[in-house]
């Protein structure tokens, strides 16, 4: 370490990580401190019986972005991985996002997009007026028999209340695409980062000075002292000592299985919407690869209810929490020299190429 720096960048997550190899590219001196282990936030991959484990959940690039693509390709050759999840609900399997592999199966008579928007009008003509909530606006969007299968345990789960008390706005759109075609993403670019992102990710930080097991808040005002700019990446509420309030997140626990097969259930990710698993979801890590290990690993992902210590994953984007980050909002602009970025320190949930698109569009001064 040197007495002062150009750059401290607190938190060691792909905001962190595009803002640091910036200015180091451009010659500035640049401090990275880290309160965990290790580096690359929630998309940090451990390999384990050669396969590379997602550890915070599943992780799929996507972008439009030219400028995002061309820059994260500097840092990682990508595989062709195609997100193609399915549903388990009622012991029959559905594809996702809904398309028209998704409606044949519910609808015996479906056969064309015609057919599949005869049901879904007919059932969305259910709702009449303003929904009140989320249940009346998924059923507004896509109709009953999508919603009650696909769409209300899964949410139900993932934010641990009824979808009859959640509100209408947390369900904006619903996308229902009239082709057969179970791609989730429609972005022009899609992979994973061959070798696993924690390997992206230390070739973004390389020449870059990172201190890990380091908290930002055991010794803040000294850190603060030692550069010219800031670029905080940690939870808005905390940096101000929860003075307004503590703004609420959901969680999420995983328990991770070494299994004695090559292969588990023949996809990356199986979502299951009923309310007959606790778990959302089983993400099988060597389908992201191509991975040709003769064993597999597999996590349940359970959604939680935060508690203090806990990873902090969805922000809860009601009208009390939109108006207690405002206020946190309010605040940080007035702090001189620092900016708050990411998905924690802005309160907001980010697309991994979003939070480079970010990165890249901030002036290094």
């Amino acid at each position: 370490m040197v007495e002062h720096y150009d750059y401290l960048i607190v938190g060691a997550g792909l905001f962190g990580a595009t803002i640091a190899e910036r200015a180091h590219r451009a010659g500035k001196s640049v401090l990275v401190i880290e309160k965990r282990s290790h580096i690359a936030g929630n998309i940090y991959t451990e390999a384990q019986n050669g396969i590379n484990v997602h550890k915070y959940g599943a992780h799929i690039f996507h972008t439009s972005y030219d400028d995002v693509w061309e820059y994260i390709n500097r840092f990682a050759k990508f595989n062709r991985f195609t997100n193609s999840p399915i549903a388990v609900f009622d012991g029959k399997i559905y594809n996702m996002p809904f398309n028209m592999n998704t409606f044949a199966k519910i609808w015996d008579d479906v056969v064309t997009p015609d057919d599949a928007l005869k049901h879904i009008e007919s059932e969305r003509k259910e709702i009449i007026g303003t929904p009140k909530n989320l249940e009346e606006q998924a059923i507004s969007l896509v109709g009953r028999t999508i919603y009650e299968r696909l769409i209300k345990g899964y949410t139900e789960k993932q934010w641990g209340r009824p979808c009859s008390e959640l509100p209408a706005f947390i369900i904006k759109r619903l996308p229902v695409r009239l082709t057969y075609d179970n791609n989730y993403f429609d972005d022009k670019y899609q992979g994973i980062p061959i070798g696993g992102y924690t390997h992206m990710v230390e070739n973004m930080f390389e020449g870059v000075e990172i201190l890990l097991n380091t908290d930002f808040f055991e010794n803040r005002e000294k850190f603060k002292s030692m550069a010219d700019y800031i670029i905080y990446t940690g939870p808005l509420d905390e940096y101000f000592d929860y003075q307004l309030g503590e703004l609420e997140w959901r969680s999420l626990k995983f328990e991770t299985k070494t299994l004695d097969k090559e292969n588990y259930q023949g996809c990356a990710v199986v979502n299951y919407p009923g309310h007959d698993k606790d778990y959302t979801r089983v993400i099988e890590h060597k389908h992201f690869e191509f991975n040709t290990s003769p064993k597999t690993i597999v996590t349940y992902e359970y959604p939680a209810a935060y508690k203090k210590g806990d990873e902090k994953y969805y922000t809860v984007n009601n009208d009390a929490n939109n108006k207690l980050a405002d206020g946190y909002r309010s605040l940080a602009v007035k702090e001189p020299n620092i900016v708050f970025g990411g998905r924690l320190a802005e309160y907001k949930y980010y697309d991994m190429d979003d939070v480079i698109k970010k990165a890249l569009d901030l002036d290094i001064k």
